[in-house]
């Protein structure tokens, strides 16, 4: 996944941070944190982690992984969130860390599921006047700008829940990676997984940056998704 936003997020038992535990304001990192793991929380699709960082402690989450309490743990391609709120936890997080656990393909926002590489298989363009491939999207992004669309394509990478609403890449085979033309990212609040097959109907947006280095050139926005 292009860095974004997202990516780089979460879900059913209450997170619990200690009232005697200073949790620091950690500033935004350039690429990774290392810390030693004070705490653990698993949930459907992440794992929270209290961290013990050379700025203080910190919660961080990470695609749901086997994590030990005392382990020593580096979070790649790492954004900050402040005063984030976890509708599944109904819990804020004063400031919390989104990443990619080192040695895994797991979190950031955008990339807390993620296909295999066959999910560039072919997937039969969406059908109406508004109808696009995901090539095509990228290539006319400037006339598309506001513009209503419709995208099918095979659901790639997914990350509910991140600033309310559901991150999802879709490919459909057009374009290609090196050229950075084969992924497309829709935000919505409909809920689907990977593997999913989905049309896509939302507006065009460009130059969109989230900051933290998350910044795309063109994406779609308040899209609805049909199976």
């Amino acid at each position: 996944m292009k860095k974004l936003i997202v990516t780089c997020i979460v879900a059913a038992t209450v997170l619990y941070a200690p009232a005697n535990s200073a949790i620091a304001s950690v500033p935004a990192p350039a690429s990774e944190v290392k810390g030693q793991v004070l705490e653990v929380k698993d949930v459907q699709s992440y794992t929270y982690l209290r961290l013990k960082t050379k700025d203080g402690e910190t919660w961080a989450a990470v695609s749901k992984a086997s994590v030990k309490k005392g382990a020593d743990v580096t979070l790649e391609n790492v954004m900050v969130m402040h005063d984030f709120k976890s509708q599944t936890l109904n819990k804020t997080f004063p400031t919390i860390l989104f990443g990619t656990l080192a040695g895994t393909q797991g979190a950031g926002m955008g990339s807390a599921s993620q296909a295999k590489p066959e999910a560039d298989a072919h997937v039969d363009k969406a059908r109406g006047a508004n109808a696009y491939t995901v090539a095509e999207v990228i290539a006319k992004n400037a006339e598309l700008k506001d513009k209503t669309v419709l995208v099918r394509g095979k659901v790639v990478k997914y990350n509910p829940e991140i600033m309310k609403k559901n991150w999802v890449h879709l490919r459909d085979g057009s374009g290609s990676a090196a050229a950075g033309t084969n992924d497309l990212l829709v935000t919505t609040n409909d809920a689907t997984k990977v593997g999913d097959i989905v049309t896509a109907k939302g507006i065009v947006r460009t130059n969109k940056d989230f900051g933290a280095g998350y910044a795309y050139k063109v994406m779609i926005e308040q899209a609805t998704l049909q199976k």
